[in-house]
């Protein structure tokens, strides 16, 4: 595998965190930094497989090549040594790779700049370079052991204590974050459960933070239903008319035509996973109907 010699336009310092969860299958990566749309460089992944984060003077070709070694299933830490191997520009170069499984490894070069470390724990590795010191990859590896639900709030949760604990020494410009998880995309069509990039922001981890309520909201599956029945029938059917979906008169609306209309609400507002033709209400869209 022959490398390019690294150029300045390459660099790429910032603060990162891979993680895996074996038993839903998640496999992931968080990324920050103050770099202009750092989500096109940084990360990788592949349901099943793994991740890569590759940064510092980064070397893209490191995400595939990365992925497809841990599909024939070599570890972690032999993937990185078969990267850096023929690579002119290892030293400056800084990789971390978790497999399915959640055993990882990373590697930062010896010429990578100040602050630059990384930290292996269990089904995870937090790394950065640039930073305004250790801490930054120490509050993002214990935030990420300590904090439950899914790998993505565990990602965004340790990417947020990361940037409180100093981050990148430069500033602050874009973040990212990709999980993926068998048959968990849009229709169940693919595999990416979470693909979210701010590219140029003043705040890009807040906003990353904001960007994902909203995911949650339009893009994960309904957990919680309430009938449309006695008094939540007559506040959808008021809401209804109040949007102009239904209409207003004197004689009773009938439940069919409330519900044909809250159908073109829900589906106007893109609440498609969120749906049911059954007589009842995600909890969330009633909420959503609520402040409109």
């Amino acid at each position: 595998m022959t490398r390019g010699l690294v150029s300045k336009e390459s660099l790429v310092a910032t603060f990162s965190i891979i993680g895996a969860d074996p038993e839903t299958g998640e496999v992931g990566v968080a990324v920050q930094s103050k770099f202009l749309a750092v989500g096109s460089i940084v990360p990788w992944a592949k349901a099943d497989v793994g991740a890569v984060a590759t940064q510092s003077w980064a070397n893209t070709s490191y995400g595939p090549e990365g992925l497809a070694l841990l599909e024939q299933g070599t570890p972690p830490e032999e993937v990185i040594a078969k990267l850096v191997m023929d690579d002119p520009g290892k030293d400056l170069r800084q990789v971390a790779i978790i497999n399915a499984s959640g055993e990882a490894s990373a590697f930062t070069g010896k010429e990578c700049y100040d602050w630059a470390g990384h930290k292996v724990g269990k089904h995870y590795s937090a790394q950065g370079n640039i930073l305004v010191s250790e801490e930054t990859v120490t509050s993002m590896s214990k935030t990420f052991e300590k904090t439950k639900g899914p790998l993505a709030e565990r990602l965004l949760a340790a990417l947020a204590a990361a940037q409180q604990a100093g981050g990148d020494s430069r500033g602050k410009q874009s973040a990212a974050i990709y999980v993926l998880q068998k048959g968990a995309g849009y229709g169940g069509y693919n595999d990416v459960k979470v693909d979210l990039r701010v590219d140029d922001h003043p705040e890009p981890i807040e906003e990353l933070q904001r960007l994902y309520k909203l995911h949650k909201l339009y893009g994960m599956p309904s957990e919680e239903f309430v009938e449309i029945e006695g008094s939540v029938f007559e506040e959808i059917k008021s809401q209804l008319i109040k949007l102009g979906l239904l209409e207003q008169g004197d004689q009773r609306v009938y439940e069919g035509e409330v519900q044909e209309a809250l159908k073109t609400f829900a589906l106007r507002e893109n609440f498609d996973d969120r749906w049911t033709e059954e007589s009842k209400i995600d909890e969330k869209v009633l909420e959503f109907l609520r402040k409109q």
